[in-house]
């Protein structure tokens, strides 16, 4: 299973980016993905989680970026986004992308996979 991040960048502060994650498999077999989730790694900091979702569209978000975030998906074609309004400098950081996953093929194999990370830098 593969992942394809877009967006991220450099904005000002106060300003909006919008992230993506799309998860295919290279064999093209049926795909379920389960949990999604962004994570952020700042210079010198641990990961942390920003978001995630579920098959369902519960969301839980970090008090860090409640209100100012919005996590969604769709369903139809593996892919979250994270919507990220109103950003500060605290907010740079690589963005990774990780999510749990079911391949139907011959058997059913669950796995979860992670994204290389995009980097969203925000200046001030």
């Amino acid at each position: 299973v593969q992942l394809q991040a877009s967006g991220g960048g450099l904005v000002q502060a106060g300003g909006s980016v919008r992230l993506s994650c799309a998860a295919n498999r290279a064999s093209g077999g049926r795909l379920t993905v389960n949990d999604m989730a962004w994570y952020r790694r700042a210079p010198g900091k641990q990961r942390e989680m920003v978001a995630s979702i579920n098959r369902g569209g519960s969301t839980k978000y970090a008090d860090s970026v409640k209100g100012r975030f919005t996590i969604s998906r769709d369903n139809a074609k593996n892919t979250a986004y994270l919507q990220m309004n109103n950003l500060n400098p605290e907010d740079t950081a690589v963005y990774i992308c990780e999510l749990d996953y079911l391949a139907w093929g011959d058997n059913v194999v669950a796995g979860r996979t992670t994204g290389q990370g995009t980097q969203v830098t925000v200046s001030s």
